[in-house]
């Protein structure tokens, strides 16, 4: 099955650009090539989701340079670093900087896949939770005022008697309102409602 996330593949030489492209196309894996760092922060703004595979050592900006410019855009792509033996250093250097992993050249194509997997996988992860944060969040949006503050009282294990003393209400109507949290956040249980709020509020 192909990926539909996207490898943005960055090396100024075009052959090792078309033999990567060629490699990922065969594993089912999508790619789009790039002969500079430039020219893939020139696309930064609409970088599709994916991970960025790339060599260490360019001209004009090398691999590592790139890396610290994504993350000053706050581009969480993961990045895989291809590097020369003599540049084995500099790689290092790319994976205290944020850099998921790096591969040496002459590099073994199923070593280079496996690593490329576990980089989509990850970035996969990173999507379905950022979805689901933006779900949630969404869902909390609808509550009223008084039901934001029911949520509040559960969230923080309240029984419902404690949460109508506090909020000067009866225990029917905070039940009343309980309902409807449960409703509009579309959630089975009060562990899952627990969890949405806990999610919708994640950083």
């Amino acid at each position: 099955m192909r990926s539909e996330l996207l490898v943005h593949v960055v090396d100024d030489d075009p052959a090792i650009r078309d033999s990567l492209s060629f490699l990922l196309d065969t594993a089912d894996i999508n790619s789009r090539t790039y002969e500079s760092a430039a020219a893939l922060l020139a696309r930064a703004d609409g970088l599709e989701p994916g991970c960025i595979l790339t060599d260490v050592r360019m001209p004009e900006m090398n691999g590592l340079e790139m890396v610290r410019r994504l993350t000053e855009l706050g581009i969480a792509h993961p990045v895989i670093v291809m590097t020369g033996h003599a540049d084995v250093p500099l790689a290092i250097e790319a994976m205290r900087a944020g850099v998921k992993d790096f591969i040496e050249k002459p590099f073994d194509d199923e070593a280079l896949l496996s690593s490329i997997r576990a980089a989509l996988a990850e970035k996969a992860e990173a999507v379905a939770r950022d979805g689901e944060t933006n779900e949630f969040s969404a869902r909390l949006a609808t509550l009223s005022g008084r039901e934001a503050q029911v949520l509040e009282g559960l969230v923080a294990g309240q029984a419902n008697k404690v949460i109508a003393y506090d909020l000067g209400l009866s225990p029917r109507t905070v039940e009343v309102y309980r309902a409807n949290v449960m409703t509009k956040m579309q959630a089975r249980s009060l562990s899952e409602l627990v969890r949405m709020s806990m999610v919708a509020r994640r950083p």
